[in-house]
């Protein structure tokens, strides 16, 4: 970074106010227009649960304003997605000024490259691991015993479920950008890859339900994931060359 580029703590919370109202207005922008489609995107969002269950059972309410305010969520849910894309490059925007030019000149790669892995992740959770997780857990169903999701219970299972695969999904492009700045290396990542695959499971077990089918089908895509960061910062990290140049001056002054 450049020194006349450096700015006071005062103008940076500026910038880190005008990008989160940036964000916010993007959000409700989104939520405005979901709102109009939210009884078709909540079929949508219920799908994978009522297709594995059984004939005539379907979802309910046990509070009677429960539905207005899960369309609501529904709604703010889908706005976020919608969202993401410029939630995604204010977020490296304010990041940016910290960077050198050459890294700056990624921006705009990583930010594509982050919403579409961001909404990926979403879609692997919703059409791969929901249809296996809600199988699973009702299969617990019996003649004595009757599955009953209310609304509520849903989305909130439901959302929590499609954030995180959204966020896991985003491991290559923080790992990769931290190689680029030299906070991380590939031999550092190959010898932690043990440590890693723990906090993998040990993380799926606390954003997914208590049953080994759903936790492996969030750590299976984070181990897969890890390899491929492991492959960007190979490609992308910081080579020895492009360290900073004081460092390097001081490195030779070492040698002299």
């Amino acid at each position: 970074m450049d020194e006349e580029e450096k700015l006071p703590l005062t103008e940076h919370l500026e910038e880190l106010r005008d990008r989160l109202i940036r964000c916010f207005v993007a959000i409700f922008g989104g939520f405005v227009i979901a709102y109009v489609f939210k009884e078709r995107l909540f079929q949508i969002l219920t799908r994978p649960l009522i297709r594995v269950m059984e004939q005539g059972d379907t979802l309910i309410f046990t509070g009677i304003p429960e539905a207005f305010f899960t369309y609501l969520k529904v709604s703010l849910l889908a706005g976020l997605m919608l969202a993401a894309p410029v939630v995604i490059y204010q977020f490296w925007m304010f990041v940016a000024p910290g960077l050198y030019k050459d890294e700056r000149r990624l921006m705009i790669p990583i930010v594509f490259v982050s919403a579409f892995f961001f909404i990926g992740g979403a879609l692997f959770g919703y059409f791969l691991v929901f249809p296996f997780g809600f199988k699973f857990l009702l299969g617990f169903a019996s003649e004595t015993i009757r599955p009953l999701p209310s609304m509520r219970e849903y989305l909130s299972f439901s959302a929590k479920l499609l954030l995180a695969f959204g966020f896991v999904f985003e491991l290559p492009i923080v790992i990769t950008f931290m190689a680029r700045l030299g906070l991380v290396t590939v031999p550092f990542l190959k010898k932690n890859r043990k440590y890693a695959l723990l906090i993998f499971f040990a993380g799926a077990a606390l954003l997914t339900p208590p049953d080994v089918i759903t936790q492996i089908m969030l750590a299976a895509p984070m181990m897969v994931l890890y390899e491929i960061s492991i492959m960007g910062a190979r490609v992308f990290g910081r080579s020895r060359q492009a360290e900073d140049p004081d460092e390097q001056k001081s490195d030779g002054n070492k040698d002299v």
